[in-house]
C-alpha cells in the first residue's frame, strides 16, 4: 500500500504495539495528519502514490542523509569537575578547546558512499580534511572509519562522488559512551518551588537551593540534588486567570525562570537608594507576609502573585546602573546567547505588549522574522534588554548554586530537569516554529494503565528539520541546560526515539508514532554532556520500545528505578531482589508523579484517589490490592533484616525502603525530600486539573504542617532516614563501592 511505504520513509508508524505479542493499526487519519505536518501531502490514494515516487527518487539519488554521525570508542577525557570556580570566571562555553581523541572516529553513512568519492570535512574549529574512499578491504568492505580523527563537534562534511552527484551534511562526531559514576553516591530529588525558607519570596529559589546543596553535601554526604525543570513558565494574562504552575508545559525550555531569583542576591540591590529602596523594602514586607500565607497548613503557593511582586522589584534594581565589570560580564553573556537570548527576551516584550498568546498578535507580529517584529523589537528595547539581564541574572544564580555544591563536596552537584516540551505558544514555540510540528501534539497511545491514551498539548519537532539543522536547536537547548549541571534528567527519553503525535482536535486514542533519529539524537546528547562534564539519566518508566533501554546504556544513560515497579514482571511477578536490579540507574522510592512513600505504606493514596474519583475499580479492591503490595514488600525487607522485628512504625518502614535501594547495585540513589519528614501529597497527580493542587504544595511533615528549610534541616527524623546511608544498607546490604564497570566522574 502506498501509504504504509511513504510512512514508512518518513519514519510514521502505521501501527503500535500496546503490550507484547499485541499490534494495534493507527488510524490512516492519523497517518496521513503527521505526514501533512511534514509537508508531505497523502490526503488521497492519488496524492500518496505521487509523494511515494518523488520521495523514493529522493532517497535513491541521496548520497547522505541531512546529518550523519560518527562515533569515537577512545576513551574520552575525564568527566570528573575542574576545581570550583566563581560564577565570574567561569568560561561562557561549555568546551573552551578542541577535543580530539587519539582514534579514529567510524561513521556507517560513510562506510556506504561508493568508491572513489572525495570527502571533505571543515572542522568547527577550523582547517580542512579531505580523503577519497578507498576500494573495499578484501571481504569486509568499507569500514567507514576516518583517516584521521577529528575533533569533537559538529563538522560540515562534502562529498563528491566519481558519478557528478554531491551531498553536503553535517558530521556529529561524539563519544560514543558517556562516562557513569565512579563510586556510589546519594542525593535529594525536591521540586524546589516547594521548598520555603524564611528567606524566601512565597515559593523556593535558586538561594534556597544554594543553601539546600551546600548543607546537604557537607552534613548529609550527598552528591547531587535534582530539582524540577527550571525553564521560563508562561506568563499569566493580566486581570486573566491563573498561569499553567506545571514546570513541564513551559514557555521555553532553553532559558531559566526569573521567577527563581532570589532579589536580596543580585548585587545591584545593594546600591538602591531612596524612593526605590523604600519601594523594594515594601515589596518584601508583602513577600514575606506572602511566605507566611503559604506556611500555614492550608495555603498553596501561588507563583503569579510572587511573579508580580518579583518582577516589581527587578525592574526597580533594573535601573541601577551596572559597574564595569558587571556591564563586561553581561555583554559577554549576550554575546555568547546571541539570537536565541534576543528572541526569547523579544517574546517576553511581546507578550507584555499583546498577552501571552501569538495568536491573538497583530499578524506580522507572529512571525519573529518579520520586519514588523524587528520594528517592535526596537521599540520596545528596554523591555527586551529587562528579559535580557533576567535571564543572566538567573544563569549567574545557578552558577553560584552549582558553584554551593562543589564546594560542598558534591561530585556530581545539581541535576537539572528537561521537559519533554513547550507550551505551543511560548517562547520557544514562536521562535523555533518551523522546528514544529504544526497542528500537532504529544501524547501516549493507550496502555494498560489509561485506556484513553494521553495528550500533553505539547507541540513535537519535525524530525527533518531538526537533522537539517544539524539539530542545532536541541544542540543550543542541552548547551543552556548543561552550563550550571552536573547531570541533566531527562523527562520521557524514550522521546529520543519516537514521540506520539495526536492531531489538533482528535483524542489520544487517534494518534500515532513518529520515529527520530535516535542516533543522530543521543550523539548530540553525548557531545553536549561531555563537553559538559556531566552524568544523564534518562527517565524511562512505563512503556518502552524494546532495544531503548539497552540503547541508552551502551551509550551511557543511566535509566531511572522505582521500589514499587521493580518486580520479576517476566517470571514470578514478586519483588526483584536487589542484586538482579539494573546498576545503570537511579533507584528511587517515588518520584512526583507518585505517592510520597509514607502515603502508600498507609494506603492514603488510594483514600486520595477515590475522594477525587479517579478509580476505575470499587474502593475495596484497590484498598486490598495497595495492601497486599505493601505487605509483600515489608515481608521481604523483614526477611532481609532490613525491618528489625519484622515491623515497626511508618518511619522504620520508610527508612527500611532505603536500606533495600542501598542493597541494590544502583550508581545512584534519590532521597524524595518530602518522604524525609513524612510528606503524605504527592506534587502532581496525573489525570487531574483543578481537582488537586498540583506543582503548588509545599514540603509538608505528617500532619500536613508546612515545613521550612530551616526547620527540615533540623528534623530529627530527616537525620534518622540519612543515618541508613551513614551506615550502609544493613545486613543484606552491598559494600558501598563502585558497581562493576564503572568509570569515574
Amino acid at each position: 500500500m502506498a501509504l504504509t511505504r511513504l510512512a514508512a520513509s518518513y519514519g510514521v508508524a502505521t501501527s503500535y504495539s500496546p503490550s507484547p505479542g499485541r499490534t494495534v493499526p493507527a488510524a490512516d487519519a492519523a497517518v496521513i495528519a503527521a505526514l501533512a505536518a511534514l509537508d508531505v501531502d497523502a490526503s488521497t490514494p492519488e496524492a500518496a502514490e505521487s509523494a511515494l515516487a518523488a520521495r523514493e527518487a529522493e532517497l535513491s539519488a541521496r548520497l547522505l542523509p541531512p546529518t550523519v554521525v560518527a562515533w569515537t570508542d577512545a576513551a574520552a577525557p575525564t568527566t570528573r569537575a575542574p576545581a570550583p570556580t566563581t560564577p565570574a570566571t567561569r568560561p561562557t562555553t561549555p568546551a573552551t578547546a578542541p577535543d580530539r581523541p587519539a582514534a579514529p572516529a567510524t561513521c556507517a553513512h560513510l562506510a556506504a558512499l561508493p568508491p572513489g568519492s572525495r570527502v571533505r570535512v571543515e572542522p568547527e574549529d577550523g582547517g580542512v580534511t579531505v580523503w577519497e574512499v578507498p576500494q573495499p578491504d578484501g571481504h569486509r568492505g568499507p569500514s567507514g572509519t576516518l583517516p584521521a580523527p577529528l575533533p569533537h563537534g559538529v563538522h560540515r562534511l562534502r562529498v563528491r562522488a566519481p558519478d557528478g552527484r554531491d551531498a553536503d551534511a553535517h558530521l556529529i562526531v561524539a563519544p560514543r559512551r558517556l562516562r557513569t559514576p565512579g563510586r556510589r553516591t546519594h542525593g535529594l530529588l525536591v521540586q524546589l518551588y516547594s521548598l520555603l525558607s524564611r528567606r524566601s519570596w512565597g515559593m523556593g529559589d535558586l538561594g534556597d537551593l544554594a543553601e539546600l546543596v551546600a548543607w546537604s553535601g557537607r552534613d548529609l554526604g550527598a552528591g547531587f540534588v535534582q530539582v524540577n525543570p527550571l525553564h521560563a513558565a508562561v506568563p499569566a494574562p493580566p486581570g486573566g486567570p491563573g498561569g499553567d504552575p506545571s514546570p513541564y508545559r513551559p514557555s521555553s525550555r532553553r532559558f531559566p525562570d526569573p521567577v527563581h531569583l532570589r532579589v536580596e542576591a543580585v548585587p545591584e540591590f545593594a546600591y538602591l537608594r531612596g524612593e526605590a529602596r523604600d519601594r523594594v523594602d515594601a515589596l518584601r514586607r508583602r513577600a514575606a507576609e506572602l511566605s507566611e500565607g503559604v506556611l500555614r497548613e492550608d495555603a498553596l503557593i501561588d507563583r503569579d502573585a510572587v511573579w508580580e511582586l518579583k518582577r516589581e522589584a527587578l525592574e526597580l534594581l533594573h535601573e541601577v546602573p551596572l559597574g564595569p565589570g558587571r556591564r563586561a560580564a553581561y555583554s559577554a553573556f549576550l554575546a555568547d546567547q546571541g539570537a536565541a537570548l534576543e528572541d526569547h527576551a523579544t517574546w517576553c516584550a511581546l507578550a507584555e505588549a499583546y498577552g501571552p498568546e501569538p495568536h491573538s498578535w497583530p499578524a506580522a507580529l507572529r512571525d519573529p522574522a518579520s520586519a514588523e517584529t524587528a520594528r517592535a523589537r526596537r521599540e520596545l528595547m528596554d523591555r527586551v534588554d529587562f528579559h535580557s539581564r533576567l535571564a543572566w541574572l538567573t544563569d549567574t544564580q545557578l552558577a553560584a548554586a552549582q558553584h554551593a555544591a562543589r564546594e560542598a563536596g558534591m561530585d556530581i552537584g545539581l541535576v537539572h530537569d528537561l521537559a519533554v516540551g513547550v507550551h505551543p505558544g511560548g517562547a520557544d514555540g514562536w521562535a523555533q516554529q518551523r522546528h514544529f510540528a504544526p497542528h500537532m501534539t504529544v501524547g501516549a497511545p493507550p496502555d494498560a494503565f489509561n485506556a484513553l491514551g494521553q495528550d500533553w498539548g505539547l507541540p513535537p519537532w519535525r524530525p527533518d528539520r531538526l537533522a537539517e539543522s544539524g539539530y542545532a536547536p536541541y544542540r543550543a537547548l542541552l548547551r543552556g541546560l548543561l552550563r550550571n549541571a552536573g547531570a541533566l534528567r531527562i523527562d520521557h527519553v524514550m522521546g529520543l526515539f519516537r514521540l506520539w503525535w495526536v492531531p489538533e482536535g482528535r483524542r489520544p486514542t487517534e494518534g500515532t508514532y513518529v520515529h527520530y533519529d535516535a542516533e543522530a539524537m543521543l550523539a548530540v546528547l553525548t557531545l553536549e554532556a561531555h563537553r559538559a562534564g556531566a552524568l544523564v539519566i534518562g527517565e524511562d518508566l512505563g512503556t518502552v520500545e524494546p532495544g531503548v533501554r539497552e540503547t541508552l546504556r551502551e551509550h551511557g544513560v543511566l535509566g531511572t528505578s522505582v521500589l514499587w515497579f521493580e518486580r520479576d514482571w517476566e517470571g514470578t511477578g514478586r519483588p526483584l531482589p536487589a542484586a538482579d536490579w539494573r546498576a545503570d540507574c537511579v533507584a528511587t522510592a517515588t518520584t512526583h508523579d507518585l505517592p510520597p512513600t509514607a502515603a502508600r505504606l498507609t494506603g492514603e493514596h488510594v483514600r486520595l484517589r477515590h475522594d477525587l474519583g479517579l478509580l476505575t475499580r470499587p474502593l475495596a479492591e484497590e484498598r486490598a490490592e495497595a495492601a497486599a503490595d505493601v505487605r509483600e514488600w515489608l515481608g521481604l525487607l523483614s526477611r532481609l533484616g532490613m525491618l528489625p522485628g519484622g515491623t515497626g512504625s511508618e518511619e522504620d518502614e520508610v527508612r527500611a525502603v532505603h536500606r533495600f535501594l542501598l542493597a541494590t547495585p544502583a550508581r545512584m540513589i534519590g532521597i524524595w525530600l518530602p518522604d524525609a519528614v513524612g510528606d503524605r501529597r504527592p506534587q502532581n497527580l496525573p489525570g487531574t486539573w483543578d481537582q488537586y493542587p498540583n506543582w503548588r504544595l509545599p514540603v509538608a511533615d505528617t500532619a500536613g504542617r508546612p515545613v521550612t528549610l530551616e526547620e527540615l534541616t533540623a528534623s530529627p527524623r530527616l537525620h534518622a532516614l540519612m543515618a541508613v546511608f551513614r551506615e550502609g544498607a544493613g545486613p543484606a546490604g552491598s559494600p558501598r563501592t563502585a558497581p562493576p564497570g564503572a568509570h569515574p566522574v
